[in-house]
């Protein structure tokens, strides 16, 4: 029994699967706020230009 017991105390495997499972977590927040603040300078910039677009023809 303390073998048992000496063997899952050394297993780090669900730790390590932990930790990747945290990293991937934080590098999906990271690209979902990265496009977020890029789709929306991207349509302010395509929402001056079509202002400029629009205010040009007569």
């Amino acid at each position: 029994m303390m073998k048992l017991f000496a063997r899952f105390q050394k297993n780090e495997s669900g730790a390590t699967a932990i930790e990747y499972g945290l990293l991937a977590a934080l590098i999906g927040v990271g690209i979902i706020a990265g496009a977020s603040t890029l789709g929306n300078n991207l349509n302010t910039k395509f929402s001056n230009i079509g202002t400029k677009i629009g205010t040009t023809v007569p």
